[in-house]
């Protein structure tokens, strides 16, 4: 039988084109369109009231938002970087890097929750304004989809490090790492939307 013959006859192996598991995307979809919904009713309620935005805007620390921004993204990076290393086999390293990404995730919500915390002690809540109805609301909404990612990674993490997971069989891996990348995703189109954007 001739090389052409063979690859013929060899069994389809080419990978599916969504990481990790189909329930997590439609999930990850649903999520997305949520905020997007919400996106929308901030931008439509900015458009009827641009002055009080501009004003409440500026009274926000767009250098906490800023440095969340850079732990968010240096979270995905760690993440991409578990998937590679269990893609070769490398189990505890990819349980390492996955805690790396949950310690960003750990500062990122300690940062938010100061951040909340002065807003909240200079009496700003939900009912100061329509903009920190926004502010609070979304980026509440987001907090939590944070705190859920960190409990999916760190459910994977102690799975990678049991042996739970292998080159050959790491679907559970990529399943968490596609969750996080759409809560990092989130906050850099929330972050110039809330903080940035006049």
């Amino acid at each position: 039988m001739n090389t052409s013959a063979i690859a013929l006859s060899a069994p389809h192996t080419r990978r599916p084109d969504l990481p990790g598991d189909l329930a997590m995307w439609f999930f990850i979809f649903a999520e997305l369109l949520v905020f997007g919904v919400l996106f929308l009713a901030y931008a439509f309620a900015r458009a009827r009231n641009v002055e009080l935005f501009d004003a409440s805007q500026l009274e926000l620390d767009r250098l906490g938002g800023a440095t969340n921004t850079a732990l968010l993204i240096t979270s995905s990076y760690f993440v991409v970087r578990a998937v590679e290393r269990i893609r070769r086999g490398a189990a505890r390293a990819c349980a390492r890097w996955l805690v790396a990404a949950m310690a960003c995730g750990g500062a990122f919500l300690a940062l938010k929750l100061a951040e909340f915390g002065a807003k909240f002690d200079a009496g700003i809540s939900m009912s100061t304004n329509t903009f920190y109805m926004f502010y609070i609301g979304l980026g509440f909404f987001h907090f939590m989809h944070v705190v859920l990612g960190m409990l999916i990674l760190g459910a994977v993490a102690l799975k990678a490090w049991q042996g739970g997971y292998s080159a050959a069989a790491h679907t559970g891996v990529e399943t968490g790492a596609s969750y996080w990348h759409m809560v990092d995703l989130v906050w850099i189109v929330l972050f110039p939307l809330i903080y940035v954007l006049h």
